[in-house]
């Protein structure tokens, strides 16, 4: 039996139909049995004289029957024939409402989420359960930015949103949420701002502190669902657990230059959480972050708008959401794939038998205390360095790229990027003391480590040169 798989434009007319299968050895012979299965469906896919319509395609498991065989093309059993037909989309200046009674909407309201009235999934009943549902986005960066401009527009009557940080320039290229003006607010104002004018019939509850394990379990009981938007491994887990913790989905997201994951963590949906997927966070430094190793602008964008989509998704009751499967996304590529991921029975919040009930030290748990006691004689602070930054017995080592360098940079520092320090040691000198920086301190950690293996005397400044810029030198440009 071949797998015909129904878009929604033409599932009206196959009975709400996703998929079916007809019984067929050529593509031909597969079309022609769908439009005796469903007449209704004939004008799309067919002329008056049978043949194909010029506004559809097919694909025989991704390929189009156009480089193909046509509709000669052989269709075996488990093949897949997508029909793909043309779709206006887009948007016009008419409106449209959910009809008469307008329940518990406003009348500018009905105007304004006219797209979602007439949406068989949505619709009037979906858009009140909208209207009286929660949100709490935790981080109001590159991922949180897309997902709450979409919460907002889409009409989740309460939007919570937590972050400590202030908007700085080299935000804006990827968090959509600030431009220039907002730069030095702080991000849940601003953000507040710019969502209440997108959309006047919401709440936005601004959270202006920490994500922390006193805060924790008080914000995430207050919301029906959870979006991870951080970007540090202790919030990552500690999202996690208090989710687990408050019986609440977690919609998370993760980042990387070119590439992003997404998924649903709910155990009580019969999915896993995040630690059945990583039980353990990696060693400090190992995985570097965003602000180390980059990230494509337009990348939160898309993995924040799945965010989006699942949290929309869970709040309507509709649709089947990620929990239980992993998205993996390749910009370089364009690809999508996924995975299955299980509830692990032995997992220590959300298992059998949960050992963790209550939520912990994160930063001890990643391993940041006991990184921080390791580097204890190896690690300057700022303050530290802007002392000693004359001593004749001292000596700054730069290890990040030319183009870094060109932005800020910390006095007359000699300059070997990291990758280039194993072929160039013999430059640095041997009777010196070497305080070695970078943007935060990741990448400086293991030059440091090398330093010390040859028997220099090195030391990372902690906090790198964005420490630098923000406590000692302010009018330093941030990057």
């Amino acid at each position: 039996m071949v797998k015909v798989r129904i878009p929604a434009p033409l599932r009206p007319k196959a009975d709400g139909q996703t998929e079916v299968t007809v019984n067929a050895d050529h593509v031909d012979e597969a079309i022609h049995d769908l439009v005796s299965e469903y007449p209704d469906l004939q004008e799309n896919l067919l002329d008056e004289d049978g043949e194909l319509q010029r506004f559809v395609n097919f694909f025989v498991n991704g390929t189009n029957i156009s480089e193909l065989s046509g509709t000669e093309t052989k269709v075996n059993d488990e093949d897949t024939l997508l029909v793909l037909p043309a779709v206006a989309g887009g948007d016009s200046t008419s409106h449209r409402n959910g009809g008469e009674d307008s329940g518990s909407l406003t009348p500018d309201e009905l105007r304004f989420y006219g797209r979602h009235l007439i949406l068989p999934d949505v619709g009037q009943e979906g858009q009140e359960r909208l209207k009286r549902s929660s949100a709490l986005v935790i981080g109001a960066g590159g991922l949180g930015s897309p997902t709450l401009l979409y919460l907002a527009a889409a009409g989740v009557g309460r939007i919570g949103i937590v972050d400590p940080d202030t908007v700085n320039a080299s935000n804006l290229h990827r968090q959509i949420l600030y431009g220039y003006d907002d730069e030095g607010k702080k991000k849940v104002h601003a953000a507040k701002q710019r969502l209440e004018a997108l959309n006047p019939h919401i709440t936005v509850e601004a959270h202006d502190a920490r994500f922390t394990s006193e805060n924790a379990l008080d914000l995430v009981e207050r919301y029906d669902v959870v979006i991870d938007g951080t970007d540090n491994f202790p919030a990552r887990y500690l999202a996690n657990d208090a989710s687990v913790l408050a019986g609440k989905p977690n919609v998370h997201a993760s980042i990387f230059r070119f590439e992003g994951q997404a998924s649903v963590f709910w155990p009580d949906n019969e999915g896993p959480c995040y630690r059945c997927l990583y039980p353990q966070p990696p060693p400090p430094g190992l995985v570097p972050s965003c602000a180390e190793g980059g990230v494509l602008g337009v990348l939160p964008g898309t993995l924040g708008v799945l965010q989006a989509t699942e949290a929309i998704k869970i709040l309507l009751g509709t649709g089947t959401p990620l929990t239980g499967r992993l998205v993996l996304y390749n910009a370089r590529d364009g690809s999508f794939d996924q995975v299955d991921i299980e509830a692990n029975p032995d997992c220590p919040v959300c298992g059998d038998d949960p050992s963790l009930t209550e939520l912990i030290d994160y930063e001890a748990f990643c391993g940041l205390d006991q990184h921080d006691e390791a580097l204890n004689g190896n690690e300057v602070d700022v303050e530290t360095l802007a002392r000693r930054q004359n001593d004749e017995g001292l000596v700054l080592l730069d290890v990040r790229e030319d183009w870094e360098r060109e932005i800020v940079r910390i006095g007359d520092s000699l300059h070997v990027p990291l990758a280039d320090l194993p072929d160039r040691v013999s430059e640095l000198p041997v009777d010196k003391d070497i305080v070695v920086y970078c943007k935060m301190g990741g990448r400086s950690a293991k030059a440091v480590e090398f330093l010390q293996s040859v028997g220099l005397d090195a030391y990372n400044l902690a906090g790198g040169v964005d420490a630098w810029s923000e406590e000692i030198e302010e009018e330093q440009p941030a990057y």
